[in-house]
């Protein structure tokens, strides 16, 4: 960085070079730390894209549990009944969605589409708020998952493109 910074007559004649041979050597030495740009943005991505398929995979596996009897979260989410006190969200998603100033950003997407899924008169209830703050809780949820699910699609788009691409050397 520092090389590519220091204007080329002064590097030219410190390294008893032509200006032309510096500006190549600059300029070779720019294309170097964007492709490290690209490579640490690249990974990020895949970072994601992984954290996106252990939680499918998580919800996957639930989904695929075979039913040794009824479950309380199951009931609640499934048929849509809802109590006062949410027995599908954990104590710790509660503890989230009451202290933490952006909870929709603390939580896992599994737990976002529970916050969803309660109805927001009880979800008010059970959190000691108004019903308008509660609905804007879920959809500031709702807004974070809707960004997550397509950073996925994202991903799945750069993977079936990058198939058909030869790797560079």
């Amino acid at each position: 960085k520092v090389l590519i910074d220091v204007p080329r007559s002064d590097l030219a004649e410190e390294l008893a070079q032509s200006e032309t041979k510096i500006r190549v050597l600059q300029d070779t030495l720019q294309q170097v730390l964007d492709r490290r740009e690209e490579e640490r943005q690249s990974k990020q991505l895949l970072e994601l894209y992984l954290e996106a398929l252990k939680t499918e995979d998580s919800i996957l596996s639930k989904v695929a549990e075979p039913e040794g009897g009824p479950r309380k979260e199951m009931d609640v989410v499934d048929t849509g009944t809802s109590s006062t006190d949410p027995s599908a969200l954990s104590d710790q998603v509660f503890a989230a969605l009451k202290e933490k100033p952006a909870p929709e950003l603390c939580l896992d997407s599994q737990d976002l589409e529970l916050v969803l899924k309660e109805d927001t008169a009880a979800l008010a209830l059970a959190l000691g708020w108004d019903k308008q703050r509660a609905g804007a809780l879920q959809e500031a949820c709702d807004q974070e998952l809707s960004k997550r699910l397509k950073q996925v699609q994202t991903l799945h788009s750069l993977r079936s493109t990058s198939k058909g691409k030869k790797t560079l050397p």
